[in-house]
């Protein structure tokens, strides 16, 4: 079966073509099938944003699309950044820019009241219609300072506790095991062996 990852992440697409490796899909990008428009993400939540865009890509490709939306939740700030995770520090924000309006947010707040989650949420889309969602989280806590040059947004900061270093600190192999994209998907994947058998 022909896949469409909605996404233009790379460090997201790589993630996404290595969690779904061994299922019998054609995993295919915007790219690949000459996709140049883009799904405003105009949703109030991660769910309503993930569905916009797999629903939209689907339409426009023809193909069952696949895509997501994750967001950085803080206890201390109330669970933002949230849905607003990727546009928080402006529209042409980098990473850095917003893991340091993240820090600066965060200045003077105790480890322990530092306490925060990744929560992503897959939508699939299939192009007569069908629908399904599936979500992960990774819980943790916000460090002081960046620590580690893998991964992408806010890994660098992102403390898991159980292995005592950073997202950005871990193997490829174990971030796409314990990342809450990676459960996500992990939920998701009988729903698209179920898809590809029936488009045999």
């Amino acid at each position: 079966m022909r896949l469409l990852l909605a996404t233009r992440n790379p460090g997201k697409l790589r993630e996404l073509r290595a969690l779904l490796a061994s299922l019998p899909l054609e995993c295919l990008s915007l790219a690949d099938v000459g996709i140049a428009a883009d799904i405003a993400e105009t949703g109030k939540s991660l769910e309503e944003n993930a569905i916009l865009k797999a629903r939209g890509y689907a339409s426009l490709s023809g193909l069952t699309a696949l895509a997501d939306d994750s967001g950085l939740e803080v206890d201390a700030l109330g669970g933002e950044p949230g849905v607003q995770s990727s546009r928080w520090a402006g529209p042409a924000a980098t990473d850095a820019d917003r893991i340091r309006k993240l820090l600066e947010r965060l200045q003077g707040v105790p480890p322990a009241a530092r306490r925060a989650r990744f929560r992503a949420v897959a939508a699939i889309a299939t192009p007569n219609g069908r629908l399904y969602t599936t979500e992960g989280t990774l819980e943790g806590i916000i460090a002081d300072q960046p620590r580690g040059t893998g991964g992408f947004g806010y890994d660098p900061v992102f403390l898991v506790p159980s292995l005592g270093k950073t997202v950005a600190e871990l193997d490829p192999e174990t971030k796409n095991r314990i990342s809450h994209r990676a459960r996500a998907i992990l939920a998701a994947r009988p729903i698209l062996e179920q898809l590809a058998t029936e488009e045999q």
